[in-house]
């Protein structure tokens, strides 16, 4: 398989389908240093090269103090690939390191969301591109079911909160095997975040328990995936969206040969 090859396609697919790039942006991509992010920008500068349209792009990155070794290798990697990187240093960040040394990753997000912001309007961005993978967006779907009664999961685009920022994650059709191949294949340098690390957490106990159905299900997370791109909203429970009248009892494919996903027996595994 020719890995760049599939990532300018599922990454072109994503940007295509959900008009994430549009002529005259600028974008600033959050680098974290881990292999997810660092690939992302690397696509979008060979998309650059291709498009039919002009836009420009920069990279940041956000010290929170969670780095397990220096990212200077990260970012003269991206400065020798022609792209103007800012390194900025969070310091609220740091003091609720050293003040709430075991808050949890929601915390820690809205610290890093309100830097990112800073960093962007700096930057003359206005668009803030985020390395979330498919992955990730199958771990939120399930960590939203079994924790906060919602159906959702992380949406492809979306604006900040004042409508300055669109913030796109090219990589939703990517998963992290191909991200890990691909850095692996250029040698690329990556620096993962100590929190990647962490055991117990919900979000690791949901990566795992997905893992192992896989091991049984080849194609589970490519069914999630594609599952929440065909939703049956007269099928679920919520009022806004069902019409008894206009909902009739059709037998699916999935219900004659139902593989059902053991959603109690995730709940046991992210709790243990």
């Amino acid at each position: 398989m020719d890995i760049e090859k599939t990532l300018l396609r599922k990454v072109g697919e994503a940007i295509h389908r959900f008009d994430m790039i549009r002529n005259g942006d600028r974008i600033a991509v959050a680098v974290s240093g881990g292999k997810d992010s660092v690939t992302m920008l690397q696509v979008l500068l060979l998309l650059q090269k291709r498009a039919p349209i002009d836009f420009s792009v920069c990279a940041f990155t956000v010290e929170q103090g969670k780095f397990l070794a220096p990212v200077a290798a990260v970012g003269e990697y991206i400065r020798s690939l022609g792209v103007e990187w800012t390194y900025h240093t969070d310091n609220p960040s740091l003091r609720l390191l050293e003040e709430q040394p075991d808050h949890g990753c929601d915390l820690c997000s809205r610290f890093r969301r309100r830097a990112v912001y800073q960093i962007a309007r700096g930057l003359g961005a206005n668009v803030i591109a985020f390395g979330h993978t498919a992955d990730d967006l199958c771990e939120s779907l399930f960590r939203n079911i079994l924790y906060t009664g919602q159906l959702g999961s992380l949406p492809p685009v979306t604006v900040s909160r004042k409508r300055d920022f669109r913030l796109i994650r090219p990589l939703i059709y990517v998963t992290e095997e191909l991200t890990r191949g691909y850095v692996e294949s250029k040698g690329v340098p990556v620096v993962p975040c100590g929190c990647s690390l962490r055991t117990g957490t919900v979000r690791r106990g949901i990566r795992e328990a997905i893992a192992d159905w896989e091991q049984e299900h080849p194609h589970l997370r490519e069914n999630i995936l594609k599952a929440m791109s065909n939703i049956q909203p007269g099928r679920l429970l919520d009022t806004r969206f069902y019409d008894p009248d206009t909902n009739p009892d059709i037998e699916t494919e999935n219900e004659k040969d139902e593989v059902a996903v053991p959603a109690a027996e995730l709940l046991q595994i992210v709790n243990a």
